[in-house]
């Protein structure tokens, strides 16, 4: 990945706006996210082919900005604060209002990412379980009974 352009030298309160920034995009982005996923839900169970190939491209494309700036958020926390760093030792570091914005967006963040990880579990396995049936349907059970 390269690294953003900040100059030569980004200052604290450049490096802690970007990061602030960056967890609001992705709460935004992760809200997308979800809409993305019930979509997907919807349509397969539909059987709807075609939203779903168009849904995947989509989803595709909003989990690879996601991990853009997961990227970004650890280059950022490890310039503030060192290899090793994390968001939780980075909140100190702002006061006030600031602060609360920051750890209640990152509260957030981590519940939207606890529910899209569920919502993509819960589509896999209908998916699955769709494949399975689809697989029975023209191939047959083998060994449905076992012999006696």
């Amino acid at each position: 990945m390269s690294k953003p352009a900040y100059g030569s030298n980004p200052t604290h309160p450049q490096l802690l706006s970007r990061l602030m920034k960056g967890v609001a995009e992705d709460v935004k982005a992760y809200r997308h996210l979800q809409a993305l996923l019930e979509d997907q839900f919807n349509a397969a169970l539909r059987y709807q082919a075609a939203r779903l190939n168009e849904l995947a491209g989509q989803i595709t494309g909003t989990v690879d900005a996601l991990e853009q700036r997961r990227q970004q958020r650890v280059f950022l926390v490890e310039n503030l604060l060192g290899a090793g760093g994390t968001m939780a030792r980075a909140f100190p570091m702002l006061t006030g209002n600031a602060r609360e914005a920051l750890e209640s967006g990152w509260q957030l963040l981590e519940d939207l990412v606890v529910d899209c990880k569920q919502r993509n579990v819960r589509n896999c396995n209908l998916m699955m379980d769709q494949q399975n049936i689809m697989q029975k349907v023209l191939h047959g059970e083998e060994q449905i009974y076992a012999p006696g």
